[in-house]
């Protein structure tokens, strides 16, 4: 008689996991059957804010992949490149909502152009001079130097920009896109998902397509073969970081459209998305998207919905919780480090 195979069963904390989604499940079943059009209201607004967050998030997910580090000064170039913007958009083009639409866009757009110029500057000097030289040093030389990198752009961008939050005239109308059975998605919104998704979809081709991505993702599955091969190690941990800049400073002009931003606000947004990135796998290009949408959506979710939701008070704590929670039921995140994709 042939022997029956076990089958393990699963570990208690596994069901617990398994529990605490099934609960959320049913909360926003019982949110979507009393209110659909505030549901469906909530979710537009949440996905637009994830969209946000991702290009956040990819740049801590990208510098991840090549070196192992958390670059925690990430965020606040991103709150830096959106404080240049404010300037670019008040001072330099002198913007205003009565300009016509074109004069906007060509200011946007120009204003685009410079803080992604400047993000991926700033983000390059910083691995120039805080990461270059400590390469072969311990990971914790590392993590400290990244925690006082810091704290340092951050006090920069206080000497330079006081500190009152910076905001700027309504440019993108907030008008609504469409309005359907009483769900309304508006303008603002629409151009945060019509610049990302190019934006996104043009960074998966660059490292996936290109030879510079090639070389990315060499150099994170093994650096010292990837340099026996021909490729420029440096060379690509600094195009890496220019690259996470580019992105940082996209975000910062997104967020500045959306809402108000001051020196400090990289600081929490930068930990939002480094959760978002963990969310999603660390590493994992497409995980730290996905990481940021469902962030994003947490956060519209528990602000937005009437029904049993705890409030704006306790948004942080919800999802930082949530970071806890991966680290415990499922460490490598929802798609897990894929080390053909850390880069």
């Amino acid at each position: 008689m042939a022997a029956l195979i076990r089958r393990p069963r699963p570990r208690a904390i596994s069901l617990v996991g398994l529990g605490f989604v099934f609960l959320i499940g049913v909360w926003l079943l019982v949110n979507l059957l009393k209110d659909p059009e505030r549901f469906f209201t909530v979710f537009l607004i949440g996905l637009t804010t994830g969209l946000v967050y991702a290009l956040v998030a990819l740049g801590y997910t990208l510098v991840y992949g090549i070196l192992q580090l958390i670059n925690f000064a990430h965020g606040d170039v991103f709150a830096f490149t959106g404080l240049l913007a404010s300037t670019m958009i008040l001072t330099v083009f002198d913007l205003t909502e009565q300009d016509s639409a074109g004069v906007i866009i060509l200011g946007l757009l120009g204003t685009l152009v410079v803080v992604v110029a400047f993000g991926a500057t700033l983000n390059s000097l910083i691995e120039r001079v805080a990461y270059h030289r400590l390469l072969k040093a311990p990971r914790l030389a590392l993590l400290i130097t990244a925690v006082g990198m810091s704290f340092i752009v951050q006090n920069v961008a206080l000497a330079i920009y006081d500190v009152n939050f910076r905001r700027v005239p309504e440019l993108i109308p907030r008008s609504d896109v469409f309005s359907i059975g009483g769900v309304h998605y508006q303008w603002n919104k629409l151009s945060v998902v019509l610049i990302t998704i190019p934006v996104l979809l043009l960074l998966t081709w660059l490292v996936r397509s290109t030879r510079q991505g090639k070389g990315m993702r060499a150099t994170a599955q093994d650096p010292d073969a990837a340099a026996m091969v021909g490729i420029d190690v440096n060379r690509t941990i600094s195009f890496t970081f220019a690259l996470a800049g580019g992105l940082a400073g996209v975000g910062g002009l997104l967020f500045l459209l959306q809402f108000n931003i001051r020196y400090d606000s990289g600081f929490e947004l930068g930990l939002i998305a480094f959760t978002a990135a963990v969310l999603g796998g660390i590493g994992n290009l497409s995980g730290a998207v996905l990481g940021a949408v469902v962030i994003g959506l947490i956060q519209a979710f528990n602000e937005g919905l009437a029904w049993a939701t705890p409030g704006s008070d306790w948004t942080r704590s919800i999802i930082f919780g949530v970071l806890i929670a991966i680290l415990v039921f499922r460490p490598q995140g929802i798609l897990g480090e894929q080390v053909a994709d850390r880069a």
